[in-house]
């Protein structure tokens, strides 16, 4: 198993340090180990706010940040199992390729994203791996399962929970 490594700058002028139920205003990227940037918010015009324990955010993301206070940054090493997941050689599912013909749908294309319905109504995006007269691959595992990723984040402000902001002036 990969361990995770941390780095960490610490600010020391604030003691509210992040914890579950903690509103938080941050900033992020997440990258792959060869420096490939998946997804970054440091452009956005304010940083992004999250409540930690929400759903909203990845366990293993959450727990980089918890300890963390206002003008913090953290560099954190994540192994699949804390990031998007193992890849699941379970989640490639074989379709029959008339099934989309009689869904009305063209044939589907190597890399296409599509979307199914699961058996509980809702929605899962599958990738098209391969297709044959007779089959249609599709890969239901997160793009990123399996991967190792780097989470880099700048605290911006921790609201403690329970705790409502209010705006002087």
């Amino acid at each position: 198993m990969t361990q995770t490594n941390i780095s960490t700058f610490t600010n020391p002028n604030d003691d509210t340090r992040i914890a579950h139920g903690s509103q938080v205003a941050l900033h992020f990227s997440v990258a792959l180990e060869n420096g490939v940037e998946i997804d970054n918010t440091r452009s956005y015009p304010e940083p992004v706010s999250l409540v930690i324990g929400d759903g909203n955010l990845l366990e293993g993301f959450e727990k980089a940040l918890l300890g963390l206070r206002a003008g913090d940054r953290r560099t954190v090493h994540l192994p699949p199992e804390d990031a998007f997941g193992p890849w699941n050689p379970e989640n490639i599912q074989l379709f029959d390729t008339v099934q989309f013909i009689k869904a009305g749908d063209a044939r589907p294309e190597v890399g296409t994203m599509m979307e199914f319905q699961d058996k509980g109504g809702g929605t899962l995006a599958g990738v098209v791996k391969s297709v044959n007269d007779d089959k249609v691959e599709v890969d239901f595992n997160h793009p990123l399962a399996g991967r190792n990723v780097v989470f880099e984040v700048e605290i911006a402000k921790v609201t403690p929970a329970g705790v409502t902001g209010v705006r002087l002036g």
